[in-house]
């Protein structure tokens, strides 16, 4: 094994094709590996195999907030993997996983007290759609199918997620594969209203109607359930409009419509709350779950519903299985314990604090880069941000590309999709790293003007 590790080479393998990567220009990866290998990482920094540190800019793939090699995390993972490495959840269960549900129950919205365990987002995604349609079956509203997501949207890669996802480049390849039933709201970003805002913007809460419209055109008792994402993250946080999601709440309550919130992202601490529901005060029907729950470290989400709705489950003979649904992995253990490891630093270190406190700091520092060359847009809301440049005439994403690869060059890991890019770092951030971040997007800005 040792002398393999001595002459294995990495770049030669990725410009082989080996590896084929994810969310990844391939062709472009393998015509120049060098500076994409990450080896090492530790707190909010990577390290690559040619020697530079990478500050963490979103968090791993915002899922890293506490940063990497967290002692208290390491440790967890190796005690559980010598206690108890795996566990079937089909049937039994371990108390590391059924404590870790108790303790996310407590985190999350006044009446949303029953988790049901995934391994992803997407998982996660599909895995609360399944609920809403079971749920009104078992209700005799079988009729209602439909399902509305909404444009820029996104809800992982399963068909189902893949559906309700608004995002194109995501769907066009898989179209005829998409669910039936399924229909989009509006999304909410109009930079003639609100470019430039800070925090929610203030103009917008009308787009919620647009459900209304969805409502008249489908008729409210085919509609199953309404997803989307409190703040949409992976198309460049889209801040919701002041309002929107309290209309959204009460149009789906007046015609029985289940409201889910993917907080994949937001969740466990991203908006300076547990949950976005609790930033913004508004209470769906299920919460979805992933990424910060384990800090990226062991595969793990879930779906948090209403005491209603599990209820409406334990029906029928007492041996049957309410749910005809899970994973192999569905709670596994290590990440059970990696869980509970996030959720004592978070509480020990007053993690969500310092997301409140960090958020004015990065909200400063992102909008200086008001007036720089070709800055379209800017738009923040806690420990998140994001930045529109303006496509190049003809070569839509090439600024966003070269500005990815100048960021690897100065430093720092960023996440640029097209032409838009994404800030969430990591919640041990100090505040002139925070600066320090933005001021190297300004200088790589102005190099490329």
């Amino acid at each position: 094994m040792n002398d393999r590790a001595n002459t294995f080479d990495c770049q030669q393998t990725i410009a082989n094709g080996t590896y084929w990567m994810p969310f990844t220009a391939n062709r472009r990866v393998r015509a120049n590996p060098a500076g994409r290998i990450i080896t090492s990482a530790a707190g909010p920094y990577y390290h690559t195999q040619d020697g530079h540190a990478l500050f963490d800019t979103l968090s791993g793939l915002w899922c890293t907030p506490l940063g990497h090699a967290h002692p208290g995390i390491v440790e967890a993972l190796k005690q559980q993997a010598e206690t108890l490495d795996y566990c079937t959840a089909f049937q039994m269960t371990n108390p590391v996983t059924v404590r870790l549900a108790e303790r996310i129950a407590n985190l999350a919205p006044d009446g949303l007290n029953h988790v049901f365990f995934a391994n992803s987002g997407s998982e996660s995604v599909d895995t609360a759609l399944k609920i809403a349609l079971g749920y009104h079956r078992l209700r005799d509203a079988g009729g209602r199918f439909r399902m509305i997501g909404r444009e820029r949207g996104y809800h992982g890669v399963g068909f189902g997620g893949m559906s309700v996802g608004g995002i194109v480049p995501n769907r066009r390849m898989f179209a005829t594969a998409m669910l039936n039933g399924v229909d989009h709201l509006r999304h909410t970003h109009d930079p003639a209203h609100m470019a430039f805002s800070k925090g929610q913007p203030t103009w917008g809460m009308e787009r919620a109607e647009d459900l209304e419209r969805l409502v008249a055109l489908h008729d409210a008792s085919t509609i199953a359930a309404v997803i989307v994402e409190p703040v949409q993250g992976s198309t460049g946080v889209l801040v919701p409009p002041v309002g929107y999601l309290e209309r959204l709440r009460q149009i789906c309550t007046r015609h029985g419509i289940l409201l889910i919130f993917d907080e994949v992202i937001t969740g466990f601490g991203r908006l300076g709350e547990n949950f976005a529901a609790q930033r913004f005060n508004v209470k769906p029907d299920m919460i979805t779950f992933a990424k910060a729950v384990t800090n990226g470290v062991v595969p793990m989400g879930g779906v948090i519903v209403t005491d209603a709705i599990y209820e409406t489950f334990m029906t029928g003979p007492e041996n049957a299985i309410e749910f005809a649904h899970g994973y192999t992995y569905s709670g596994h253990p290590l990440a059970a314990a990696v869980g509970h490891a996030v959720l004592d630093a978070m509480e020990q270190d007053s993690l969500i604090a310092r997301v409140r406190s960090l958020e004015p700091v990065l909200e400063d520092a992102i909008h200086t880069l008001d007036g720089r060359p070709g800055v379209a847009d800017i738009r923040n809301i806690g420990l998140t941000a994001a930045i529109d440049l303006v496509p190049a005439p003809d070569a839509p994403g090439a600024r966003g590309t070269a500005l990815f690869e100048q960021g690897l060059k100065h430093g720092l890991l960023l996440r640029c999709t097209g032409d838009t890019v994404s800030f969430g770092p990591p919640f041990i951030s100090t505040p002139q790293q925070l600066r320090d971040m933005v001021g190297t997007v300004r200088q790589i800005i102005d190099d490329l003007a």
